[in-house]
């Protein structure tokens, strides 16, 4: 297996192969990373991995307009994360690849990234200004029927959309423009589904594509039911998940 070292950006979700990442970046560890990734040159990827944090651990401070208590650098590169920062993270995560890195007025950071790979979480060096992790890259194997499961799953992810209707920051278009290959499906469907963290935690960890998209297909059934049998609730209220601070 590939190992490589990034630097690791904790946030309080889950980011999958092939989506986009904003991020607005406040807190001083990570506007260090972010000084550093522009160290690198425009023609190669600056490159960082993000994983999701579990329960009760620190979520970093990076939001609009945010005020920044948490900005000095004596706090450490590890701050809320306990002595064994490793423990405080899931264990899978995605390389994100930044397009763009944009350094405000501030010294506050706008970043555009759009995940690559997943990769393993096998250290965590909390030495540096900001985190920094070995990887090992998590290569996507088909398993079996994937082609099949993910023509099921792209049905049962349109009768989703129809019961949440007029969420349209959740949904993905319906029509031909919908991915057909298996991996990229079970990717788009897992990032637009309103799912918790240790949920899509599960599905971005799962061993082959085919066994993300047998649990996609369970939970599109279990949540389009209980959509069908809540018809009461306004839609925009089943579509109002937890905001990000990232």
């Amino acid at each position: 297996m590939t190992t490589v070292r990034l630097p690791l950006f904790p946030l309080n979700s889950v980011l999958f192969p092939g989506l986009v990442l904003p991020l607005n970046v406040f807190e001083e560890r990570y506007r260090a990373m972010m000084r550093e990734l522009l160290k690198t040159p425009d023609s190669e990827p600056r490159r960082f991995a993000v994983v999701a944090i579990r329960d009760g651990h620190e979520v970093a401070a990076s939001a609009p307009g945010m005020p920044d208590p948490t900005a000095v650098p004596e706090r450490g590169p590890a701050a809320g994360f306990g002595d064994d920062p490793r423990r405080a993270f899931h264990a899978v995560g995605c390389v994100a690849d930044a397009a763009t890195v944009r350094e405000r007025d501030d010294g506050t950071f706008e970043v555009l990234a759009t995940g690559t790979t997943r990769v393993r979480l096998k250290s965590v060096d909390a030495s540096g200004p900001f985190l920094t992790a070995e990887l090992e890259e998590l290569e996507e194997q088909p398993g079996d029927e994937a082609g099949a499961l993910a023509e099921g799953v792209l049905r049962a992810f349109r009768q989703y959309q129809k019961r949440l209707a007029g969420a349209r920051e959740r949904s993905l278009s319906t029509g031909a423009d919908l991915p057909d290959e298996p991996s990229v499906v079970s990717y788009l469907v897992a990032a637009a589904m309103m799912l918790d963290t240790p949920t899509k935690q599960r599905l971005l960890q799962a061993p082959d594509t085919a066994s993300r998209l047998r649990d996609e297909l369970r939970l599109l059934r279990a949540e389009t039911a209980i959509i069908r049998n809540l018809p009461s609730l306004p839609a925009a209220d089943l579509t109002r998940g937890p905001t990000s601070l990232n």
